[in-house]
């Protein structure tokens, strides 16, 4: 941490330039830049600075390099600094095992990731739980000894889904849930999926097993009826018609722009992957207040409110740190510049 107000002994973070702290350059070494996108003048919303927080108080903020994450990124830089900190931004680092080493070594302060990634990524489990609270739970307990301590989660669950196009719905018998697909005629039982979910130990036909409808069976879903696509394709091939049903991911801003419907994972058979807020241990216990400060943000970022804020990146072609910004704005969470 920053300053001599710092009771830990975690190396000083300082801006980067000239005379940066070692731990700065160790990330610029491994060829990771702060991100050089421009943040906007923070004012205080209902986010309300931390009383009695030292003047050098300092956190470094990272994320993964893709448009969810991004923009994760960036609601987390402007909360923290709404909260009076002085943030090191690290958003837009290459990938998720970059991202786990920042935020282990302790070079990284607080990060957004997902339960199911770090369960079955960082963890080596072999399936995630289901159940979002349980998986939450088990996060939270097996990362204490690393150092993390994960604040509770958002509502958003970035896990797969099948989505069907809105306006197929009152032809399919107003379907909403997965397990009403086997209800519908075979001939009706078209899938579009992705080549990696088509073969993944916990993918197409464990799932299919799971809803009593099994792959290649006169009863189930023959071989003919599931399409293989490259990725990004499914979204496309389900809003043509290609297929009833596209396997998707639930906060992708395609399925807004598409106008498609989430079927409801009835049997709980999709893993859970919330974002959840991660704090390094020792930041968080020299500053306590940063869990009740993301405490105020989390619970406000949904499914539906994600799909949104992507697609004004992947559809409209806004920037990140806009997006989050006029979010944040508009959350009341923080006040736009006079």
């Amino acid at each position: 941490m920053a300053g001599a107000a710092s009771s830990k002994s975690k190396p000083t973070r300082a801006v980067a330039g000239i005379g940066a702290a070692p731990s700065v350059m160790l990330l610029a070494g491994c060829g990771l830049q702060p991100a050089t996108s421009f943040v906007p003048e923070v004012q205080p919303g209902e986010i309300q600075p931390v009383e009695g927080l030292p003047e050098d108080a300092q956190v470094t903020v990272v994320s993964k390099n893709f448009t969810e994450q991004l923009i994760l990124g960036k609601i987390a830089v402007m909360t923290a600094e709404a909260a009076g900190f002085e943030v090191e931004d690290f958003t837009n680092v290459p990938g998720s095992q970059p991202v786990r080493e920042l935020m282990v070594s302790g070079e990284g302060d607080f990060t957004y990731e997902y339960t199911g990634t770090a369960w079955i990524t960082y963890m080596g489990n072999a399936t995630g739980i289901p159940d979002k609270e349980e998986q939450w739970q088990a996060m939270h307990d097996a990362d204490l000894e690393n150092g993390l301590t994960w604040g509770r989660p958002a509502p958003l669950n970035n896990t797969y889904a099948f989505a069907v196009r809105s306006e197929a719905v009152p032809e399919l018998g107003n379907i909403s849930k997965l397990s009403q697909i086997g209800s519908l005629p075979v001939a009706e039982r078209t899938l579009c999926v992705e080549a990696e979910f088509n073969s993944r130990q916990d993918g197409l036909d464990p799932m299919l097993e799971t809803y009593d409808i099994p792959r290649g069976s006169s009863n189930g879903i023959p071989d003919g009826n599931i399409g293989v696509y490259d990725t990004g394709a499914v979204y496309t091939a389900t809003d043509d018609g290609d297929c009833n049903f596209g396997e998707v991911f639930t906060t992708d801003g395609r399925i807004d722009a598409l106008e498609l419907t989430v079927l409801e994972d009835d049997r709980n058979f999709f893993p859970a992957y919330n974002a959840a807020p991660v704090f390094n241990s020792e930041t968080l216990e020299e500053y306590p207040q940063l869990q009740e400060v993301f405490d105020q943000v989390s619970p406000l970022l949904t499914d539906e409110t994600m799909r949104q804020l992507n697609l004004k990146v992947d559809v409209e072609g806004q920037e990140p740190v806009d997006v989050a910004y006029d979010w944040m704005v508009s959350e009341g969470l923080i006040t736009a510049e006079d």
